[in-house]
């Protein structure tokens, strides 16, 4: 009985976001309480298991992966504060052919580079809203497609490494890989953050070639405006070409050493917010009132994210108390078909609960549940772990609630017909689900750049009885490591 309520209380969760419009954490919380209360009155569950709350958060935040979200977050909004956008897409301009679709050629790509620094999709909405949409619109780009365009643009930040969701997301598959590992016996290596964002390489830069063809395809006959706008003015600034130069040289350092594996993600993210610091005393755009205002915004989102991630750890405790983790388990043991037929239905679990939860609010709730037991029956964590993220940059972009597009919608502030929109995304839509077809067909796009050693270790072969009795003996996960798992590749 105890396990259904875990699953009613999901359901509960997923109601009362759409309905009553508070903040998730609050929802999960009260969610969390509900569920330790009902087993409480019940007798079925001792209130001496809940205490274990207390050193599950001190674990949490002793993590030293948790350090890189306050830093995202400080370093989305000096990108706001600091005109690095608008001299990197004038720049953009300057380089690219005379080309009616090199306005949203550059925009794609400025959300290529400044995305996985902005620490969330709604931080690139924002910045791209304030640089492109006043540009594009003077190039001639209908607003259906320059929406179309900038909701695309601030989603690459998902699958660009190092991004604050490819991190999260990498920590999370860390703990999942550790719990099949322990629970099946297998010698394989757990993988850990650095293993995702090599995975993500190949398919990020294959939907980033994806969307710079589309765009270029619908908008190579648009005509620019007659009427006089300065926002049409491409001309670079010999001060603006020197901070692009410098703000792009940054960016791809960073950028390449944390994929390369020569930086941790938590130092370059600290690098990266101490160069923006610097830039914003030198050039005088950070006198005190602005730097007073831009770190309390930046304390009340890192503020918004702890307790989400507090909220979540919580609900995922009192799940794994009422058992909810043990059945789930067993139905994904029990999926006929094979792998690929288990890894289907956990995707589609994913996207459904993506209709409801953010994309953290699925690396921090739901991952913690469906992913273990999926990695029983699946021996290739990487593959699982691009194809989480790739669902869930899809997410993002759903014609009817997907964050980025209800975003910016919201920031454009213009009446956008619904099918016009749609037909404008339509292709970038296409691109991405074909993408999330092929990584699933074709594992290999995960291990591109791979070594033949790491590829040709396989685990044995688990038989469905013994994962079905090694889930029975699963009533609560091994302990999780205090360490990130995050190593510099050598």
């Amino acid at each position: 009985m105890m396990p259904w309520v875990g699953l009613a209380l999901f359901l509960f969760v997923g109601v009362a976001v759409v309905a009553t419009g508070l903040p998730a954490a609050v929802i999960l919380i009260v969610a969390a309480s509900l569920g330790a209360l009902i087993g409480f009155l019940s007798g079925q569950i001792p209130i001496e298991l809940f205490t274990a709350l207390s050193e599950r958060l001190i674990n949490l935040l002793e993590n030293d992966l948790v350090q890189a979200i306050p830093l995202y977050v400080v370093m989305g909004a000096l990108l706001n504060r600091l005109p690095l956008a608008e001299a990197l897409y004038r720049a953009g301009l300057n380089i690219l052919p005379r080309s009616p679709a090199a306005p949203v050629i550059s925009g794609i790509t400025l959300g290529a580079l400044i995305g996985p620094m902005n620490g969330s999709v709604g931080a690139s909405v924002l910045a791209l809203s304030r640089t492109l949409a006043p540009r594009l619109g003077a190039f001639g780009i209908p607003l259906p497609r320059r929406a179309a365009v900038i909701a695309v643009a601030s989603t690459l930040g998902v699958v660009v490494p190092p991004s604050l969701v490819l991190i999260l997301l990498g920590d999370a598959m860390l703990s999942a890989h550790t719990i099949a590992v322990t629970t099946t016996g297998r010698e394989d290596r757990v993988i850990n953050t650095q293993d995702v964002f090599h995975g993500a390489l190949a398919p990020a830069g294959i939907y980033l070639a994806a969307c710079l063809l589309i765009g270029w395809w619908l908008n190579r006959k648009s005509r620019r405006s007659s009427t006089k706008n300065d926002a049409a003015d491409i001309r670079l600034s010999p001060q603006q070409a020197l901070l692009a130069f410098l703000a792009l040289l940054a960016i791809v350092s960073l950028l390449g050493g944390v994929a390369a594996g020569y930086f941790y993600a938590v130092e370059a993210a600290a690098m990266g917010g101490f160069t923006l610091l610097v830039a914003g005393f030198v050039s005088g755009r950070l006198p005190l009132p602005v730097l007073n205002e831009l770190l309390r915004d930046a304390l009340a989102v890192t503020g918004a994210l702890f307790f989400l991630l507090i909220a979540a750890t919580t609900l995922t405790l009192v799940l794994r108390v009422l058992g909810t983790d043990v059945l789930v388990a067993r139905w994904i043991a029990a999926i006929p078909g094979g792998p690929l037929a288990a890894v289907a239905v956990v995707l589609g679990t994913i996207w459904l609960s993506a209709l409801v939860l953010d994309a953290f609010e699925i690396i921090f709730v739901v991952v913690p549940i469906v992913i273990p037991p999926l990695l029983i029956r699946v021996d290739d964590a990487i593959w699982v772990a691009v194809l989480v993220l790739l669902i869930v940059q899809a997410s993002f972009l759903d014609p009817f609630i997907g964050y980025a597009l209800m975003m910016t919608r919201t920031v454009l502030k213009e009446s956008i017909a619904f099918f016009a929109l749609v037909r404008s995304l339509l292709p970038y839509l296409l691109a991405q689900w074909a993408l999330l077809v092929a990584v699933f067909l074709f594992p290999q796009l995960a291990h591109v750049g791979q070594s033949e050693a790491d590829r040709s270790r396989k685990p044995p072969d688990v038989p469905r009885e013994e994962i079905e009795r090694r889930i029975d003996q699963m009533l609560a996960p091994p302990a999780e490591s205090p360490q990130s798992g995050e190593t510099p590749a050598k």
